[in-house]
């Protein structure tokens, strides 16, 4: 008739009608004839194969329908302290923030919404975090790290260490609270200070580079006692570099350079062990003289190995005359051995010769070669 108007619900649609801009009811998929002579009725059509409530009245729907409400939506109504996940047809589809109250049409899309507290930790299990990533919010919704082997991770809730992160995958809710991870390092380090400029104990000036190896045992102490463990202990070495040069003349130096190290070693390891770094070694590397130092040492190490070579030699030639005199009176009181060392001269000589004439015996040989004592 000229004052029914017809209304034609599909089955993927649900109609909401309106009487006089006022909530009256929900309307299944079929046909429907309305006796509207004033048109003071309005039905507004919703595709639910999309399901959520897009319209703004959500709230009046919940406040109208009351028991009713299961019957045709699945309410989503969050604390403060609860995260929801939204799954559709059993998958993840998506996240609803702490708070958040939506309403989903029921009939098409089985939905489901599951409240996960955060009240208690802020940690995202594994398999939502491999749904939120193949979903790509990931990043928008979590803070997530990998922590490396070898390296501890501190996790920081609101500027409160809540606790140490061993090696491995993490990811924890981005909602209300500032989430903050910080690395530290747990594999040996190297510093090196180099160009320290230090005056000896008798007023030496010399360059000197360090070098150290530390490893941090206790990542909470070092970062929460000292504001940058690394610069600390670069500061320390400098004191006691500097500590144990002054102490030293440069002879002593240069003569026990192991000392040296062991000094600065025990300094530097009695200052941060208490916060949680290991001293595993310390050597100096370096020790620069000045151009007229190194000319002034060199002298002196020149004419220290002079005397030292003069005295071997003067050693050396007493030892020869010392020999040759107890050679000599050896041969004196043997004759027997005299005329060996004189046969023995006489083999020496005729090495040198092609070809040798020989007058009067060998006896002739020898007295005209060799002077005989009487």
């Amino acid at each position: 008739m000229f004052w029914t108007k017809r209304v034609v619900i599909g089955d993927g649609e649900r109609g909401l009608v309106y009487r006089n801009r006022q909530f009256a009811g929900v309307l299944a998929p079929g046909v429907y004839r309305r006796f509207d002579p004033f048109k003071r009725v309005e039905v507004v059509v919703h595709n639910i194969a999309k399901p959520e409530y897009a319209g703004s009245d959500a709230d009046v729907l919940i406040a109208a329908l009351r028991e009713r409400l299961a019957d045709y939506f699945v309410l989503a109504n969050l604390g403060m302290d609860e995260v929801g996940l939204v799954l559709k047809n059993g998958k993840l589809e998506d996240v609803l923030a702490p708070g958040a109250r939506r309403l989903y049409w029921k009939g098409l899309v089985p939905v489901e919404v599951q409240a996960v507290s955060i009240a208690q930790g802020l940690d995202v299990e594994a398999r939502v975090v491999k749904r939120l990533r193949q979903l790509g919010v990931l990043e928008r919704l979590t803070v997530s790290l990998i922590v490396p082997e070898e390296t501890a991770g501190l996790l920081f809730v609101d500027g409160k260490l809540v606790r140490t992160l061993a090696p491995g995958a993490y990811a924890f809710w981005n909602f209300q609270k500032n989430v903050g991870v910080e690395m530290i390092e747990l594999r040996v380090q190297s510093l090196e200070v180099s160009g320290q400029e230090l005056l000896t104990r008798d007023k030496v000036s010399l360059r000197v580079n360090l070098a150290a190896s530390i490893r941090v045992t206790d990542p909470v102490a070092a970062r929460t006692r000292v504001a940058k463990y690394g610069d600390y202990v670069y500061r320390e070495l400098q004191f006691g570099l500097r500590k144990a040069i002054a102490a030293k003349t440069l002879d002593e130096l240069l003569g026990d350079k192991a000392s040296l190290d062991a000094d600065i070693f025990g300094y530097v390891r009695g200052r941060v062990t208490e916060l949680g770094i290991e001293v595993l070694g310390v050597g100096v590397k370096d020790v620069i003289l000045p151009g007229e130092m190194k000319e002034i040492l060199n002298s002196v190490v020149q004419a220290e190995k002079a005397a030292q070579a003069n005295v071997i030699r003067r050693r050396e030639e007493a030892n020869a005359t010392r020999s040759l005199l107890n050679t000599a009176r050896l041969i004196e009181e043997s004759p027997v051995l005299m005329r060996l060392k004189e046969l023995e001269a006489l083999e020496k000589v005729t090495e040198k010769i092609d070809r040798l004439t020989v007058f009067g015996g060998l006896d002739g040989v020898i007295k005209q070669l060799v002077s005989l004592k009487q």
